[in-house]
């Protein structure tokens, strides 16, 4: 049925938030719950930086889910300081949230992520992840009967978002939560942010998944020209390091690492955008841009 012919009165429509420590599967199960690859996703923690929503419309219900930063506790840096504000003032104006811990492990910052939902009025439920590592599932009992103790939540549903193993559950949790009132994003939109930011991130996925441990951490993407044709798009993105021995790393061997990063980066953005992408990188320093709040919000976070 189509946004115009249903009356608003009809509707449910609300903000779900998906909060917890980094690398438990927020942005994978934002993806699985959508059908759509909003969030970019990578074994590395950290990988969220900013506020991203995936827009879910079934029927005559719309759900927005709020993918954020994970929480933690180490705030070294000014991005790691920033990403912590995101994802506490992404909780403003939510009507669900869903505290995400992995199967069989709780850590402190699990604990401490769940210590800044103490004062919220809205319903937050528990989302066990990753139970698909469990073959013998009632040996997930023990911890899931201990994590739910943590607080009186408003209900626990253990998934995987990887196999997308019980979604259903958790979609009866929270379309029955969503309150009444017309769509807050038109009905034929799954996520809130531009291609230009959908390029950015797409560049800094591939960064992250080809580069060494630490320093895709040290790593910002900005687009400078994005410029969209009859033919194809044309794409112009600057890759900024925070050390000039961080720029040699990115470029490799004869340019071999960009090159490999360029040309991943520019399938998935054809395949996501079921168009022709020209994609042009270059790799700039600006030293140390991690430890300062104004570099990091410059930026784009």
């Amino acid at each position: 049925m189509s946004q115009d012919s249903t009356p608003d009165t009809q509707r449910r429509s609300g903000m779900v938030a998906l909060v917890g420590r980094p690398n438990v599967g927020k942005s994978t199960l934002v993806n699985a719950l959508v059908g759509e690859k909003v969030s970019i996703v990578t074994p590395k923690p950290q990988t969220t930086r900013h506020r991203i929503i995936g827009v879910l419309t079934e029927g005559e219900t719309q759900i927005a889910l709020v993918d954020t930063p994970g929480m933690h506790s180490q705030q070294k840096t000014a991005l790691n300081r920033v990403m912590n504000e995101t994802a506490v003032a992404s909780l403003a104006g939510i009507d669900v949230v869903l505290f995400m811990v992995e199967a069989g492990q709780w850590r402190d910052e699990d604990a401490a992520a769940l210590a800044r939902l103490a004062r919220l009025p809205c319903p937050v439920g528990l989302i066990v992840n990753k139970t698909d590592r469990f073959k013998d599932k009632t040996e997930l009992l023990p911890f899931m009967e201990k994590a739910s103790t943590q607080r009186a939540f408003d209900f626990v549903v253990p998934l995987s978002a990887q196999r997308r193993d019980n979604l259903p559950a958790l979609m009866h949790e929270l379309t029955s939560r969503m309150p009444d009132g017309p769509y807050l994003f038109p009905e034929d939109e799954y996520t809130d942010r531009n291609m230009r930011f959908l390029a950015a991130e797409a560049v800094r996925e591939k960064l992250t998944l080809f580069l060494q441990q630490e320093l895709p951490y040290s790593v910002a993407i900005e687009i400078e020209s994005f410029e969209s044709g009859p033919e194809q798009l044309e794409i112009h993105a600057c890759i900024w390091v925070a050390r000039d021995n961080h720029k040699s790393i990115v470029i490799g061997k004869g340019g071999a690492m960009l090159k490999k990063i360029g040309r991943a980066a520019r399938l998935d953005l054809v395949h996501r955008l079921d168009h022709r992408v020209d994609l042009r990188l270059w790799v700039k320093v600006r030293d140390n841009w991690i430890d300062s709040e104004a570099a990091v919000r410059e930026l784009g976070h």
